[in-house]
């Protein structure tokens, strides 16, 4: 990507990316740390032309897993109460697309019904 000056690395986090709850120390300390790596990459890399973005996916994928797993959860959301796959894709695209003079360097997704 450096020799072309073109290109995207993006880095999926989460909430706790952003803040720490009791029990997850060793979770939000490892997104924290890969949110700093993503911004420091971003400063080091962005004005070589590089693209570096960091998601924070705050929420749970509607995903095969998920609904075999915790078919009352998925349920008890309703529809629209997860992250979709192809809209978190559609997201990411729309990222790796963008003009370089406005950039994005973080998105938070969530459904809009997660409490934030």
């Amino acid at each position: 990507m450096l020799p072309r000056q073109r290109g995207s690395l993006f880095f999926t986090g989460a909430s706790g990316s952003l803040r720490g709850r009791a029990n997850f120390a060793h979770f939000a300390s490892a997104k924290a740390g890969l949110r700093n790596l993503a911004q420091s990459l971003a400063r080091e890399f962005g004005p070589q032309g590089l693209h570096i973005a960091h998601f924070i996916i705050d929420g749970v994928i509607d995903g095969q897993m998920i609904r075999e797993r915790f078919p009352e959860f998925v349920e008890r959301m309703g529809a629209d109460g997860a992250l979709k796959p192809d809209a978190i894709a559609q997201t990411v695209f729309h990222i790796h697309q963008q003009h370089p003079s406005a950039w994005s360097h973080e998105v938070d997704l969530r459904p809009f019904k997660e409490n934030w």
